[in-house]
């Protein structure tokens, strides 16, 4: 056993002794061999190109560069809004320098503002709407005098059950007014209307078809009241615009008909179309408010136009030839009459 041990220990150590250890070597020079070469890439042309083969360099060559001389449009991700920002200045001038045929030097000016914002994904279109629109007639030998006043701003919210129909469920409110006194010329003392005398709201609810191009627009509403307002204390006290006799308000509860439509009814010429038709259910129905407008506009350029149009009013609420004895007491009310206005002008268009 021992003599077993002893040589085990004896052939260890004889191994170890004769192993060989390499240490090793961080930084070893480099090597070098006399048959190193440098090899550059040449460009390989094809004898015969493919049709379909597309052949491409990676490398940008710098005689090939050209700097950026237009600079593309960023790309702006879909909005479901349209806006509509416009101003608009016709002017009509007349002037006369020992004129034979006699006759007055005048100038006019009408200012419109257009402002719209509508909304439309899926199932709800919501379509809100502002116009401004204020004339001026300057004629030699007379004070300025106004030719058109008017403010008006509409709102509807409109839901559909589905993708297809063009059917709404609409909820709409309009408001009309003007900015100045009116007055019966030449009468200057006595203003027939003002600011909020008199002003209008209707507010309803109803159905609406729009389809797809979105040029067409029909409202019926068989549930809309309609306030008056006449805030002019004068005013109210002759029972004005319908209201009684000291009231600033009158409501009432009727059927209302909206239509707006906009076609290019030949090259450059736009129509544009609108008409109200309104009947209150309690005091008077079946005598119907109107209000119909219809406007040409005759484009040039980007920014000059000619514009023809006009507009019929006729609300049996406005009574035209009252008469009044000395004491102040109305004999004769007066009449109902067609209130008719006719624009023809040309001037610039300007939309931002």
């Amino acid at each position: 056993m021992r003599i077993t041990c002893f040589l085990i220990l004896f052939l260890t150590v004889s191994f170890s002794a004769s192993a060989q250890i390499t240490r090793l070597k961080v930084f070893e020079p480099d090597s070098v061999n006399a048959g190193f070469k440098i090899v550059r890439i040449k460009d390989v042309k094809l004898k015969y190109l493919p049709r379909s083969a597309k052949l491409t360099d990676p490398r940008a060559v710098l005689n090939r560069v050209k700097p950026l001389r237009k600079w593309y449009k960023r790309f702006e991700p879909t909005s479901f809004w349209k806006k509509v920002n416009q101003f608009g200045l016709n002017i009509n001038e007349v002037s006369f320098v020992n004129w034979n045929a006699g006759g007055d030097n005048s100038v006019s000016a009408l200012a419109s503002f257009n402002f719209a914002r509508n909304y439309k994904f899926r199932y709800l279109n919501w379509n809100n709407e502002a116009q401004l629109r204020y004339g001026l007639n300057a004629q030699e030998g007379r004070k300025l005098r106004k030719t058109d006043d008017q403010i008006r701003l509409s709102s509807t919210i409109s839901f559909r059950k589905d993708t297809i129909t063009s059917w709404y469920y609409s909820v709409k409110a309009n408001f009309n007014t003007q900015f100045s006194n009116g007055f019966k010329y030449p009468d200057r003392d006595n203003p027939i209307s003002r600011f909020m005398s008199p002003g209008y709201l209707y507010i309803g609810m109803g159905t609406s078809y729009i389809p797809a191009n979105d040029k067409f627009n029909l409202y019926i509403s068989p549930a809309t009241m309609k306030s008056t307002f006449v805030m002019d204390e004068a005013l109210s006290n002759q029972g004005a615009f319908g209201v009684d006799k000291g009231e600033n308000v009158f409501l009432e509860l009727g059927f209302l008909i909206t239509n707006t439509w906009e076609k290019e009814v030949m090259k450059n010429v736009l129509m544009n179309h609108r008409i109200n038709l309104y009947t209150d259910y309690v005091r008077s129905f079946g005598n119907i408010d109107v209000d119909w407008e219809v406007n040409f506009n005759l484009k040039v350029n980007d920014h000059i136009n000619a514009s023809i149009g006009t507009h019929l009013i006729f609300d049996n609420d406005i009574k035209f030839d009252e008469v009044v004895d000395d004491e102040g007491n109305v004999i004769d009310p007066g009449i109902s009459r067609i209130q008719f206005k006719q624009l023809l002008g040309l001037g610039i268009i300007y939309n931002f």
